[in-house]
């Protein structure tokens, strides 16, 4: 005796009126088998042996309104054009409904299944296309997470994107001389009933004629292979616009920017030569010892002199020396690099820039200089002219300075030299006007001569004293006694007069002897003013050389033999170069600006 299965869920559906007296049908359990959408019967989808016993029952009259709460058996109307099995399979699903309306075994695993897949956090957006993917197979969920199941169940992944052309394959017998036919690509189960998609038909089979001969399994191959067809023109209609542009924008201008530079541009010839500004070496100071032989110590002097080289004020005075204007005003030289007649300066400096490239490496000190000339001698002329440029303005770039410091040494020692004349000659004058060079030497003449005179004249007294104790003197030798006595006293009183005068009043010998000193001390003073300024001319002289700059030529300019520009494959690439950049520059501006506005 057999058990029915415990009893897990009961259906109860409440009904109302039906519109037009059609009874709606009831939802299916969540365990019982989907109804499949009507297709045409097919030779390929052969009845099983247990869908053919079953009987066709017969169709039920439109039920009436029901009362709410009764229990009404679920009812799936049988589509049309389904295959007798199917509609076998179909009553026996409602004949089981009818009978107790129990939840079976599989009914309950489904919703077992079902909770598993609302557990697994699926979005809206993958529940839609598991939606969309079991209308496409033809099956018939009753919720999104139903749909996920039964997709699953027939081995089908609900999220995977497939391609149209994908859908079908070429079917076995079409190597064998067959029609082209296809075969769905999905998975094959003999236990689950077959999928309602398009299958390929046999020749044979009872199938309605069609009016113009063909399946519809060849008119979709058709279809197929045309629009692959059309995909393929259109690809090669685009790659053929899109070598047309390129052809049109990248090819044709780097063709001719190619032809003007092989068989079009004038050869140009290329002088090169270096050279760098040197210091005077010095025995001055620490550091200065050791930025004197550097690059450090003529840095701000290369710089300057670079930018003379490079200055308008340089190409007027090579083209008053060597012609430059003429030079490239000549009707041999290609009308691009040609100077028109009678050109401004303006024009001219343009091709100057152009012709004269100068470069300075900060780290070795070094200068290069490279002169372009449609002639290789004109082109060393005119870099030999620009190196004695060159060489002049080093020699003007600390030439003032030096002089100013050299012209204001001279003038001090000019204004010492002019002092010390005049306090000699003041000094001299004095001297002149007392007709005494030494007063002082004077003054101890006469204080010698004075004491002379006293110890003489005490002589002569004490001779005449002698002669006058005797009895009777002798008259002759008194007389002459007395006669001496009397002119020592008398040249005695003459120079202490003299004495006197030559120590008081203002033109005694002691005032004049103080001015001479006080202008010897000035002669003194005035010696020393003009030693010093004499050596201080003789430093800024010292200090004037040092700060001389020279200029020494390493590379001596020399005529080449062969022409240096233009450089034919290195333009012509270059230009390819430029006109691709900017075909791809606007080509992606212009797409952009579609996309924008088409959005």
């Amino acid at each position: 005796m057999t058990t029915k299965p415990k009893a897990k869920k009961f259906r109860i559906k409440r009904t109302g009126s039906l519109a037009d007296g059609q009874s709606a049908p009831a939802q299916a359990p969540a365990g019982a088998p989907e109804p499949v959408r009507p297709t045409r019967p097919t030779a390929a989808q052969a009845p099983q042996p247990q869908q053919q016993a079953q009987p066709k029952p017969q169709a039920a009259a439109a039920p009436t309104q029901q009362p709410m709460g009764r229990i009404e058996p679920v009812k799936q109307a049988t589509p049309t054009g389904a295959t007798p099995a199917q509609a076998a399979a179909k009553v026996q699903q409602t004949a089981q409904a009818k009978s107790g309306l129990v939840s079976s075994a599989a009914e309950a695993a489904a919703e077992q299944d079902i909770d598993a897949i609302k557990r697994e956090g699926l979005t809206g957006r993958q529940l839609r296309m598991a939606r969309r993917a079991a209308q496409k197979y033809g099956l018939a969920p009753t919720s999104d997470y139903d749909a996920v199941r039964q997709l699953r169940v027939r081995g089908i992944d609900p999220f995977q994107r497939t391609n149209m052309l994908e859908l079908v394959v070429p079917s076995a017998g079409a190597g064998n001389g067959g029609s082209s036919a296809t075969q769905p690509l999905m998975p094959q189960d003999p236990t689950l009933e077959p999928i309602n998609l398009p299958q390929t038909m046999p020749a044979s089979g009872n199938l309605p004629a069609h009016p113009d001969g063909i399946s519809p399994a060849e008119r979709r191959a058709e279809e197929i292979t045309k629009i692959q067809r059309d995909i393929a023109k259109r690809r090669r209609r685009k790659l053929a616009l899109l070598f047309t542009r390129l052809a049109f924008f990248v090819f044709l201008p780097t063709l001719i920017v190619g032809y003007y530079y092989y068989f079009i541009a004038t050869p140009m010839y290329a002088t090169k030569s270096e050279f760098l500004i040197l210091k005077a070496e010095t025995s001055g100071g620490a550091m200065g010892g050791l930025l004197s032989g550097t690059q450090f110590a003529t840095n701000q002097d290369a710089i300057a002199v670079q930018s003379y080289l490079t200055s308008k004020d340089a190409m007027l005075r090579l083209d008053a020396d060597a012609g430059f204007m003429a030079h490239f005003s000549n009707p041999e030289i290609d009308a691009i690099q040609r100077l028109e007649d009678n050109p401004s300066n303006e024009d001219a400096y343009k091709i100057f820039k152009k012709a004269i490239e100068i470069g300075y490496d900060p780290t070795e000190g070094v200068i290069k200089m490279e002169v372009i000339a449609a002639d290789p001698v004109v082109s060393a002329v005119f870099s030999k002219k620009l190196i004695g440029y060159a060489e002049e303005r080093v020699d003007n770039l600390s030439l003032r300075k030096r002089e100013n410091q050299v012209a204001d040494a001279e003038r001090s020692f000019k204004r010492a030299d002019d002092e010390r004349r005049e306090a000699q000659e003041r000094m001299v004058r004095l001297q002149q006007e007392g007709s005494i060079l030494d007063p002082e030497a004077k003054i101890a003449s006469l204080r010698s001569q004075i004491n002379n005179i006293e110890v003489q004249l005490q002589e002569k007294e004490l001779q005449l004293a002698a002669l006058l104790d005797n009895n009777r003197p002798n008259r002759a030798k008194v007389e002459g006694a007395q006669g001496d006595v009397r002119r020592f006293q008398n040249l005695l009183a003459r120079l202490n007069d003299q004495m006197t005068k030559a120590s008081q009043g203002e033109d005694s010998l002691a005032e004049l002897a103080s001015q001479i000193q006080l202008a010897q001390l000035d002669v003194a003073a005035r010696d020393m003013s003009l030693q010093s300024a004499l050596e201080q001319l003789n430093s800024t002289r010292r200090e004037a050389a040092s700060q001389a700059r020279y200029l020494t030529t390493s590379v001596e300019p020399v005529p080449s033999q062969d022409p240096t520009y233009p450089r034919k494959f290195e333009n012509t690439i270059l230009a390819f170069l430029v006109f691709a950049g900017i075909y791809l520059m606007i080509s992606l501006t212009a797409s952009i600006l579609r996309e924008q506005v088409s959005s």
